[in-house]
């Protein structure tokens, strides 16, 4: 990898998105970088505020909406797009979800540690709450606090680096359109082309679950309702 290209994809949850941007900001990364948040059909005024902050802070911005006319969720669209971007520029394509806090180590150290390791696929930050306790999607690894190593189950885009080799090796382009989301079969297919998913339970990101999607939430406070509109109006298919 020569560089890395971190993004975000965020939809209307901003205050949250500014954090995450922040810190991503805030790293102590000595490769190069760039970074960009996918605004994908943000309220006009959500927007406004990200184009504002995009000058302050020194982040690129792009607003899907001039892009596509196709409505949200676009993940797949962002992913498609940033994986051409980053083999072109030999890069590593870094996802930092809007509901993430990185620390000013992680994104340097995802890094590191995919260079070390030449059958890297996917180099994972594990997720933790407010007091450090390893949370979801992540509870399984509770008990592996501070190691590394390979993850049979699928890694998360919270905090993911997915490498130059691996991004060569699956064109995004087979995706499912039928999706939303789409960390769960990336992760096998990484792992199909002969590539080991790493999870660094040694580099602990804060993690929001689902702020960025507060319907989310219903899976745990109201998971009847949560699971008719999942499957009446067709949202988050995996």
């Amino acid at each position: 990898m020569k560089s890395l290209h971190i993004i975000t994809p965020v939809k209307d949850s901003i205050d949250l998105t500014l954090e995450t941007a922040k810190a991503v900001l805030e790293s102590h990364i000595t490769v190069p970088f760039t970074y960009t948040i996918y605004n994908d059909f943000s309220t006009e005024e959500n927007t406004l505020r990200l184009e504002q902050q995009a000058k302050v802070m020194g982040f690129n911005l792009v607003n899907l909406k001039d892009i596509t006319l196709h409505l949200s969720p676009n993940y797949l669209l962002v992913l498609k797009k940033t994986r051409k971007e980053a083999i072109e520029d030999d890069a590593g394509l870094l996802i930092v979800e809007s509901d993430v806090v990185v620390k000013k180590n992680t994104l340097q150290d995802l890094f590191d540690g995919a260079e070390q390791r030449k059958d890297c696929g996917i180099a994972a930050a594990v997720t933790v709450d407010e007091n450090g306790i390893i949370n979801y999607p992540y509870l399984h690894v509770k008990g592996h606090e501070g190691e590394i190593y390979p993850e049979k189950k699928h890694c998360s885009f919270c905090c993911s680096l997915l490498t130059p080799a691996f991004l060569k090796a699956f064109d995004f382009d087979l995706l499912d359109e039928s999706k939303n989301w789409f960390d769960v079969t990336i992760s096998h297919e990484a792992l199909n082309h002969g590539f080991k998913n790493y999870l660094f339970a040694n580099l602990p990101v804060w993690h929001r679950p689902h702020s960025s999607r507060p319907w989310k939430q219903l899976k745990y406070t109201n998971p009847i309702k949560y699971y008719w509109l999942k499957f009446t109006k067709g949202l988050d298919k995996i």
